[in-house]
C-alpha cells in the first residue's frame, strides 16, 4: 500500500515577489476602479476560467503538499508524486513556487544527506515525480554517502541551448537547479523547505554547465549565522571544500574522468547565486510558455 505524508510549507504571500508558474484553477485578475458619468466608482475583478494550463506570473498556488509514494523504494517503479490540499497531482518543479521573497526560496529534497540512491525528478514524465535514475536499466547509486540534503529549486531551468559566456561557453544541463544544503538535519524524500542561498559552483561535466546552489535551511540552528559565501567558510570550515571535491571525484570509482567547475574553481558569493537563481527562473518560464522547445520534458 502507498505511504502518504503531509509536509507542510508557509504559503507566499501577496505582497511577497513571486514567481511564474501554470495553474489549472480559476484565477481573478487584478481588482480595477471603475468610474462611471455620474461621478460613482466601484471596483471590478474578473474571474477568467480557461481548460488549458493559463499563464500567470502570481504565485497563487499555495504550496502545502504531500507526498505520495508509490511502488517499492530501491526498485525501477517507485516514485515519490506531490499532491495538492485536495489531493491532486502537481508537479514539484513546476506547480511549487520559487520565490517567498526578501531572498528565500523554495527548495526540494531529492536526496537525504547521507544516503546514496541517486534520486532525482523525473522531468520527462506527467507531475515530474521523484524516482531513483538508471542506467542501461539498473538503479544508480553513488560510490559513496551524499553528506548534505541535495535537491532542487522549483521554477528554474538550465537551458541546453544556451552558452554560457563567463563557464567557458558550457551550455546548460537541461535540468532544474541543484541545491546542496548544508543544514545538520538529514530531511526526508520530498520534503520542501525554505532556504537562503550563500553560494555558487559552476560544475562541468562532461562539458555541460549543472550549478550546485549552495544554501541553508531557515530552521537551522546556525541559519542565522551565515548570509554570504565568508560565512559559510567560517561557520562551516571545509564545507565548500568538501562540496566541491565530492562532486569533482564521485564518478572516478566507476571510470569516468572528474569533473570540473568554473569561475576559477571557487564558490560564487551569494549576489552571483542569485543571479543565477533569476536567470534559470527567466529560462524556465520561457520554457513553459513553449518559446523554447520543451523537447522530452513534461510541462504539467
Amino acid at each position: 500500500m502507498a505511504a502518504t505524508r503531509v509536509i507542510t510549507t508557509a504559503a507566499s504571500s501577496a505582497s511577497q515577489t513571486t514567481s511564474c508558474l501554470f495553474t489549472k484553477r480559476p484565477f481573478l485578475l487584478p481588482t480595477q476602479k471603475v468610474c462611471g458619468f455620474n461621478g460613482l466608482c466601484f471596483n471590478k475583478r474578473a474571474l477568467v476560467v480557461k481548460s488549458k494550463r493559463p499563464f500567470s506570473c502570481n504565485a497563487i498556488y499555495n504550496p502545502q503538499v504531500q507526498t505520495t509514494q508509490e511502488g517499492q523504494s530501491e526498485t525501477l517503479d517507485y516514485r515519490v508524486f506531490f499532491q495538492d490540499g485536495s489531493g491532486k497531482k502537481v508537479s514539484p518543479w513546476h506547480d511549487i513556487p520559487l520565490h517567498l521573497g526578501d531572498g528565500v526560496f523554495h527548495f526540494i529534497v531529492e536526496i537525504p544527506k547521507e544516503s546514496s540512491a541517486k534520486m532525482e525528478v523525473a522531468t520527462d514524465e506527467a507531475f515530474t515525480p521523484i524516482k531513483q535514475d538508471t542506467k542501461k536499466g539498473k538503479l544508480r547509486y553513488y560510490p559513496y554517502n551524499i553528506n548534505w540534503n541535495y535537491g532542487l529549486l522549483p521554477q528554474t531551468w538550465e537551458d541546453p541551448t544556451q552558452a554560457n559566456s563567463e563557464v567557458e561557453g558550457a551550455f546548460g544541463d537541461n535540468d532544474p537547479v541543484d541545491v546542496v544544503e548544508i543544514g545538520e538535519s538529514q530531511r526526508k524524500i520530498g520534503e520542501v523547505l525554505k532556504v537562503k542561498p550563500l553560494a555558487a559552483l559552476a560544475m562541468i561535466d562532461e562539458g555541460e554547465l549543472d550549478w550546485k546552489i549552495v544554501a541553508i535551511s531557515l530552521d537551522d540552528p546556525k541559519a542565522h549565522l551565515v548570509n554570504d559565501v565568508d560565512d559559510v567558510e567560517k561557520h562551516f570550515p571545509g564545507t565548500l571544500t568538501a562540496i566541491r571535491d565530492w562532486f569533482r571525484d564521485y564518478k572516478i570509482p566507476d571510470g569516468k574522468p572528474a569533473n570540473r567547475f568554473g569561475l576559477g574553481n571557487k564558490p560564487a558569493n551569494k549576489d552571483y547565486a542569485l543571479k543565477i537563481i533569476h536567470e534559470t527562473n527567466e529560462s524556465w518560464a520561457k520554457l513553459v510558455k513553449r518559446s523554447v522547445s520543451p523537447g522530452d520534458l513534461s510541462l504539467f
